[in-house]
């Protein structure tokens, strides 16, 4: 007996709610996996898996947090070397032009400053790192490079002016999670909250991330 016309519409209808719903919990899931930091490692970042562990071990020795600063390549400029900022900032480490220079004068051992070459940027953006961090004093490792992610964004006056207005304010200023990162000494809200956000999206989004692929140690809380 032959199937009806009505009945097999009713069929399709069926079938094309199915691939619906299906698809929207595979949305719903990957949207998910992404605001948690759970998604894939961008494709651009594989071919300076490498270079970036040499240039932390380089910098920092065998002990190199290699995920964190991964991470904050990736934040950086999603791995692209040509990358340039709407306020000039160039290349895989984003090095505004005048930083960059002064990082030039300063580590003449690595060569002319070329924010868009990929080897000087990835020794650049940790030698700067280290350089802040070893500028800050913080109760804990996980503090201390919070409030140098902190200085690389926005500069390090500013992580002082607010370790200063957070002990005014009977904050912890040795602590960034909870304490320093309260208050605004003086920013613009946009800059600030711009500033608060890079050292969550790069110590607890994305290295978690390079640390579970196995690029690398991060910095543990």
């Amino acid at each position: 007996m032959a199937t009806q016309p009505g009945v097999i519409v009713i069929r399709w209808a069926l079938r094309a709610v199915l691939v619906l719903l299906l698809a929207g919990i595979f949305a719903s899931v990957l949207s998910m996996s992404t605001a948690h930091g759970w998604g894939d490692i961008p494709a651009a970042c594989y071919r300076y898996k490498d270079l970036m562990r040499k240039a932390a071990l380089a910098e920092a020795g065998p002990d190199a947090p290699v995920a964190l600063f991964m991470a904050q390549m990736t934040q950086e400029s999603g791995c692209n070397p040509e990358a340039v900022s709407p306020v000039g900032a160039r290349g895989l480490a984003q090095f505004m032009p005048a930083t960059a220079r002064d990082m030039g004068r300063q580590r003449t051992d690595l060569g002319p400053a070329l924010p868009t070459n990929p080897v000087w940027a990835a020794r650049a953006l940790c030698a700067y790192d280290l350089q802040n961090k070893r500028r800050i004093k913080a109760a804990s490792d996980f503090d201390l490079w919070a409030m140098t992610l902190s200085a690389y964004n926005g500069g390090l006056g500013w992580v002082y002016r607010d370790q200063a207005l957070a002990e005014q304010q009977g904050y912890d200023r040795a602590r960034w999670w909870g304490h320093v990162d309260k208050v605004n000494a003086g920013r613009s809200v946009a800059a600030w909250r711009e500033n608060r956000g890079y050292p969550q999206r790069i110590m607890r989004r994305l290295m978690p991330v390079y640390e579970a692929a196995g690029w690398g140690r991060g910095v543990a809380p």
